[in-house]
């Protein structure tokens, strides 16, 4: 299965905190929406740090004009060296 879409989760996220409000739901539900939401906020939170590092990656060339450099594994925090 294929995660939702930033904008899908943030409004799943948005339903989520609604239902959890409203005091109605019975305790084991709640860890339910408790849980997916935590799954929800860490893909959205992985997917903002990803657009953040392509934006940090947009330079200008001498030319003024902006040029995409190609992310590291550095960059995503992998770190193929071994000590």
């Amino acid at each position: 299965m294929r995660p939702p879409s930033f904008e899908d989760a943030i409004q799943r996220l948005e339903e989520i905190v609604e239902l959890m409000e409203t005091g109605e739901l019975p305790l084991e539900s709640l860890l339910q929406r408790f849980e997916e939401g935590s799954r929800l906020l860490r893909s959205c939170q992985q997917r903002l740090a990803e657009a953040e590092l392509k934006i940090q990656r947009l330079e200008k060339d001498l030319a003024g004009d902006p040029v995409a450099r190609p992310m590291d594994e550095e960059d995503l925090g992998t770190d193929t060296t071994t000590t």
